[in-house]
């Protein structure tokens, strides 16, 4: 949502019965640029029917991968090319998943579309994701595939090493097997959608709901180049350092280049960046402002699930209509929570939560 929609829907809100002409001389701009506003939003799904009937219940749409995470963490230094000791842990994953499992938590309507293989991790899949609160009626379940296993290997801080995707099953995902939830996408609030789908089926969102506010959770160097020629449609971006480089082509070595680099995302028609730099902070931009958020110090449990939990307080900022720099806020206090548990998800995240998390930040 832009500044201006922001604007008007506050409008709104005070006053439901509010004319055009009445929102276009308050806010000193014209009344075809009022109406064009206002049908932006109802197209987003922020209003609906006469009389601007706001949506009460909106609701996320999150689009991508589902899989078993297996986490190897060592316990002591970490020797490449050898045998380490350590844990072991098995627990539910994907990038998709992750982000709509935490809005679940944090008592947003989360409906997810995503596919798993018919066996015993498919079901596991989707018995436990259901039961966070996520609704799985629009998974797909492949009679074809394996459901898919995300292999990492951290060292003793808790930094990845390396890691192993099989996410074959997403395959089976494809734009004809999607659009039988047309409805269900085009209704629903915000967009949200991670590069391991298959890039027909990335062609087939831009192409047929680039109308609707589409964030992007880049995934990886490799999968971020998928959407290289579609960053003028993405509304929000979350990369970290390395895929933006990838993406920008500016080597992102100092504060002043991590700007530079988001300037080019801006200027190349992304609305919203939120890029991660790690233990340097969040980079927030968008066309009016920017900023680095700089994370308190925190002891890190492990970093598995952060950048997904980000997204997700991007996303739960974002649908509360708050300005970029707010909604920065959100993603790093849900990331700060997800890097203090062992878990890929931090089964304490709430609402309550984040908003005290973020009570701590303002500090």
């Amino acid at each position: 949502m832009t500044e201006r929609e922001r604007q008007i829907l506050a409008l709104i809100q005070k006053n439901p019965l509010i004319s055009q002409q009445e929102l276009a001389d308050m806010l000193g701009i014209s009344r075809s640029a009022a109406a064009g506003h206002v049908m932006n939003l109802t197209n987003k799904g922020h209003i609906r029917g006469k009389g601007y009937i706001l949506n009460e219940t909106p609701y996320i749409v999150v689009i991508g991968g589902a899989n078993i995470d297996i986490q190897g963490i060592a316990e002591s230094s970490w020797y490449s090319g050898d045998s380490n000791p350590g844990e072991i842990r098995t627990s539910l994953g994907g990038v998709g998943r992750n982000i709509a499992e935490n809005l679940a938590r944090l008592s947003i309507d989360t409906r997810l579309i995503s596919a798993v293989g018919n066996d015993e991790y498919g079901n596991m899949l989707l018995k436990e994701t259901q039961a966070t609160g996520v609704d799985i009626s629009a998974c797909l379940v492949s009679q074809n595939h394996r459901t898919s296993t995300y292999l990492s290997v951290m060292n003793q801080t808790g930094e990845l090493e390396s890691a192993i995707s099989d996410m074959r099953v997403l395959k089976s995902l494809t734009p004809d097997r999607v659009s039988s939830n047309e409805s269900l996408i085009r209704n629903a609030a915000l967009l949200i959608v991670d590069t391991n789908l298959e890039s027909n089926l990335i062609d087939y969102i831009f192409n047929y709901f680039a109308d609707r506010p589409i964030l992007f959770d880049t995934v990886s160097v490799v999968k971020s180049r998928k959407i290289a020629k579609y960053l003028g449609k993405i509304h929000t971006l979350k990369p970290n350092r390395a895929e933006a480089e990838a993406l920008s082509g500016i080597t992102i070595d100092s504060e002043e280049n991590a700007i530079l680099a988001a300037e080019w995302f801006i200027a190349k028609g992304v609305n919203q960046l939120f890029l991660s730099l790690g233990a340097d902070g969040l980079l927030y931009a968008d066309e009016l402002k920017h900023g680095i958020l700089r994370p308190p110090k925190t002891d890190v449990v492990s970093v598995a699930g952060a950048g997904d939990a980000l997204m997700a307080g991007v996303a739960y900022g974002m649908i509360q209509n708050h300005p970029v720099d707010k909604t920065a806020m959100y993603a790093m206090a849900a990331s700060i929570a997800t890097i203090k548990h062992t878990n890929t998800n931090n089964p304490n995240l709430t609402s309550t939560t984040l908003e005290n998390s973020i009570q701590e930040l303002l500090c």
